[in-house]
């Protein structure tokens, strides 16, 4: 398991590139709506600072490798949702 700092590192580079895939497809995207847009955007903000917040605080009488488990497949659950609302706005 990475430690935290690496963790964090990784999870904000992965929601960077979101945020800015999500922002093409805005802009060169024919079917986005600002507002769908809007709520893409702070979705994936949302997504971070939610991740961001768990990785510093884990739940107490949980092993830390099953913690850390369940985080990261949280994680990529809710990055595939975003990838597919993504690719559904092109």
């Amino acid at each position: 398991m990475a430690n935290r700092r690496d963790l964090k590192k990784k999870i904000d580079a992965i929601c960077g590139e979101l945020f800015a895939e999500a922002v093409a497809v805005s802009i060169y995207g024919k079917s986005a709506t600002d507002e769908d847009t809007d709520a893409q955007l702070r979705s994936i903000l949302q997504i971070r600072s939610d991740f961001i917040r768990r990785v510093s605080h884990k739940e107490p009488g949980m092993s830390a490798k099953k913690y850390f488990r369940n985080l990261i497949d949280d994680f990529k659950k809710q990055v595939n949702e975003v990838i597919e609302q993504i690719n559904n706005a092109i």
